[in-house]
């Protein structure tokens, strides 16, 4: 079983060491109240483990791998207390535990973007000082196969000096807790900026889903060089596609229909010193020729590039034979046996930078073959560059680190086990505008993933829908934003345990990461004081259904507080009818009266209501909290 080998891995050597506590169990940190506390960690195999939190007390026997489990009573808020896991061979404890309520903040990185780069970070800095909220970031990691530990885990109190870095969205939420809730909180960070919802899930939930990526993903395990092979087939009616390059053209087959110059440096282009680079974000072909004896080009050898920012496509004499997304991995690349040749050989390297430094981070040092008789060729000099003409990203590969199957939650969601929660914040989508399939079957799964590693079936999810970003439309369009906020409504509406918190009129149109999180931080709370703490105040307003009715079309809404209002202006903006063409949809007059819209009949053939139907739609309606109206299009009865 993956848990067991990865369990094996983690004890290897142990031999008759003393016992250990799972590193989530450190100092500081808090236990959920009112459910049973599952606490587990490390021994001796057959040893003897006796454990205790305050009063409370439970003892194992370490299996065979060493690994021991304990369930301690539930218990109500309070501490501190010390946990304590003793056997013949020593101890373990963690000091300072207190007993209260965990949440889990998720996702990319809005999620991710911390209070120090948001709005009044300095006074909210400044003004941090709470011992019983308590905080804990997850540190990015992945792995092929679910972990049970992450090192260095460490928890801590809310103080100027440790908040600055911890995520935004997820402690202006726990601060609200905090303060309607009067019990000690945790908040665990555990995001990753730029990643597709499908490496949040466990592998099986991905299949589950029919994800197309899915049959090459289990090549990778089987074949590596045969996945990248035809990853590498994949990408290549991509490149062909966008550049309208007949098959044998490609760059990778006819390198000398380019223009190539030298590479001033193998250092990030930025710092060449050439102005067209300065700041220059897009995509690069490096070259590199290199000459073999046949005593060489009949071995297998690794491709070392060193560092790239930070998304490359890598051939060896047209050969397609790796790729990676990352900014800090150095790329070493399998070059199977058959793909070098006697002679010159040619190693060509795609490159795409979406921000920041871009290129081979260097130094020269760093580029080399190493054959397999452990012979090294140098190949760090004489490399030339061509600027590629094409603006769009180009696909990644499903074993890609951020966008791939699994792989994060197998480093960061797995080794939490079923640590005890009351509940989750989800602010990722992002990085799913416009692919293929559904966006909220995607997300049902990996709540479904979520709730049965965790061992509760009612654990709410707090969903964020995506604030703006984009042009503005001066005109009905069709906008993948609004497609993904559509589908992020759609999920929630099938899950009576969550709950959505609209962001649509919190972002900013130049920039994907806005920072007004207090706010969404209010909205988040809102939503779990509903789904996790019984109160009866609504999460927002929720479009219900639309009928036509002799006056005009009226569409209902659920969840208002008091009466809607249209802000600013005596008519509802970013309202729209449609029939049934995406051609057809135009702007529509539309009036707040009390807990409806009513909307102007405009005598066009219409079948469907839009509302925020744009990247960064300009809307005004909300209700007397005040809260907004989400986006949402809804067919017409």
């Amino acid at each position: 079983m993956r848990w067991l080998a990865a369990a094996l891995l983690f004890l290897a050597g142990a031999g008759e060491a003393a016992p250990t506590l799972n590193p989530i169990f450190s100092d500081h940190g808090v236990l959920q109240r009112g459910r049973p506390i599952a606490i587990w960690g490390t021994a001796a195999p057959g040893e003897q483990v006796s454990v205790s939190l305050g009063s409370a007390t439970a003892s194992a026997i370490a299996d065979r791998a060493g690994a021991w489990r304990v369930t301690l009573p539930a218990m109500p808020a309070g501490g501190p207390l010390t946990l304590t896991a003793r056997s013949a061979s020593g101890s373990a404890s963690a000091s300072d535990l207190l007993v209260g309520d965990v949440w889990l903040c998720s996702g990319q990185s809005n999620m991710e973007l911390q209070v120090s780069r948001a709005l009044n970070s300095y006074n909210d800095t400044q003004s941090a000082n709470d011992p019983q909220l308590r905080i804990l970031t997850v540190p990015r990691r992945t792995a092929t196969m679910p972990q049970t530990v992450i090192p260095g885990l460490a928890w801590q109190a809310v103080t100027p000096a440790t908040v600055g870095d911890f995520s935004a969205a997820c402690y202006y939420m726990v601060r609200e807790l905090r303060a309607s809730q009067h019990i000690p909180i945790g908040a665990i960070a555990d995001s990753w900026g730029g990643t597709q919802i499908r490496s949040w899930m466990d592998e099986a939930s991905v299949v589950a889903i029919g994800d197309e990526d899915s049959r090459l993903f289990a090549l990778a395990r089987r074949d590596p060089a045969a996945a990248n092979a035809a990853f590498g087939a994949r990408w290549g009616e991509w490149w062909r596609a966008h550049t309208g390059d007949a098959p044998g053209a490609e760059p990778w087959h006819a390198s000398d229909r380019l223009t190539w110059a030298p590479v001033p440096a193998m250092i990030y282009w930025e710092q060449w010193g050439d102005p067209r680079f300065a700041s220059f974000d897009g995509m690069v072909w490096m070259r590199k020729r290199v000459t073999l004896t046949a005593a060489e080009a009949a071995q297998p050898a690794t491709l070392s590039l060193g560092v790239i920012d930070e998304l490359d496509e890598t051939f060896v004499n047209g050969v397609a034979i790796g790729n990676r997304y990352s900014w800090e991995a150095p790329r070493d690349y399998a070059v199977p046996r058959g793909v070098l040749h006697a002679g010159v050989n040619e190693i060509l390297v795609n490159i795409y930078d979406g921000s920041g430094a871009g290129g081979f981070q260097g130094p020269a040092s760093r580029f080399r073959l190493t054959f397999a008789d452990g012979s090294v060729k140098p190949i760090g000099e004489g490399w030339q560059y061509s600027v590629a003409h094409v603006t769009d990203a180009p696909p990644r590969a499903p074993w890609d680190e951020a966008m791939g199957f699994s792989y994060i939650y197998d480093g960061m969601v797995a080794p939490l086990g079923d640590y005890g929660l009351s509940g989750v914040a989800w602010y990722q989508g992002e990085a799913d505008v416009g692919l293929p399939g559904s966006y909220a079957d995607r997300l049902g799964a990996m709540i479904a993933t979520w709730r049965r590693q965790f061992g509760r079936p009612d654990l709410p999810f707090l969903i964020v829908s995506l604030a703006n970003f984009g042009p503005f439309a001066i005109h009905p369009v069709e906008s993948g934003w609004a497609a993904l906020r559509e589908q992020q409504r759609l999920a929630v509406a099938r899950d009576r345990h969550a709950a959505l918190a609209i962001a649509m009129d919190l972002g900013e149109r130049l920039d994907i990461h806005p920072g007004n999180k207090q706010e969404l931080g209010r909205r988040l709370a809102r939503g779990a004081r509903a789904l996790a703490y019984g109160s009866h105040e609504p999460v927002g307003p929720e479009v219900a259904h639309a009928v036509r009715t002799a006056g005009g079309i009226v569409v209902d809404f659920s969840g208002v507080t008091g009466a809607l209002h249209s802000w600013s202006a005596n008519f509802v903006t970013a309202l729209e009818l449609c029939g049934d063409t995406p051609q057809s949809c135009r702007f529509a007059q539309g009036v707040a009266e009390g807990r409806t819209v009513r909307i102007a009949d405009d005598g066009r053939p219409a079948t469907r209501v839009r509302y925020g139907w744009a990247d960064s739609p300009v809307t005004n309606l909300y209700d007397e909290v005040p809260l907004p109206v989400g986006p949402f299009e809804v067919r017409i009865d």
